[in-house]
């Protein structure tokens, strides 16, 4: 095959590559795909008190590379709220982080931790919160600084289903997948 033949399959190639990746899977959906849905998800009520956490990552191969429970704590003044999280990794390992939650009148949400990169961006919709930002991974994980795409779906019995994508050069280098709900909800199930 001539380079000429080479180049042009690399081209067609990364083209598929593009339009699978923006406008077929995870990346292509909108805040505004949701708009109607229900129940309608407020991070001040939602994200609010004790929630418990369960997840897995998944690595660019898909296999789990990691999984954990978490407990956060979440506390709202009028539209800033600030959210502690401590993640308990399989490995052993603890992770402590804070955000800082600023719900804007048109919806919009501004973020902040002390391990993102200036100031994430998403917005609350229908039953849907959408967040990006960048994150910069501890030394010990390597220091990079992924682009993150988190998608969090509230069900109607108030459990919060949430999805992430990590991506280096717009390569997905990592997922996760976890459920957050209210300590509440669990001790009334254990209740009944």
């Amino acid at each position: 095959m001539s380079t000429l033949g080479v180049l042009l399959v690399i081209a067609v190639m990364a083209a598929v590559l593009w339009v699978f990746s923006n406008k077929i899977g995870f990346q292509s959906q909108r805040p505004e795909d949701y708009v109607d849905s229900k129940p309608v998800f407020d991070i001040r009520e939602r994200l609010r008190g004790k929630l418990l956490c369960e997840g897995v990552i998944f690595g660019p191969f898909g296999k789990v590379s990691s999984r954990f429970v978490a407990e956060f704590y979440a506390k709202w003044d009028g539209d800033t709220g600030v959210m502690n999280e401590v993640f308990q990794y399989d490995s052993g390992a603890t992770q402590h982080r804070q955000w800082t939650l600023k719900l804007k009148p048109d919806q919009s949400i501004e973020a902040t931790a002390p391990d993102v990169v200036g100031i994430g961006t998403g917005c609350q919709m229908g039953s849907v919160v959408q967040l990006n930002y960048t994150i910069k991974l501890t030394e010990a994980a390597g220091g990079h600084a992924l682009n993150v795409t988190d998608w969090m779906y509230l069900a109607s019995n108030g459990v919060i289903m949430n999805r992430s994508q990590f991506r280096k050069f717009g390569i997905k280098v990592a997922e996760l997948v976890a459920t957050m709900r209210p300590a509440e909800i669990e001790l009334q199930q254990a209740a009944e």
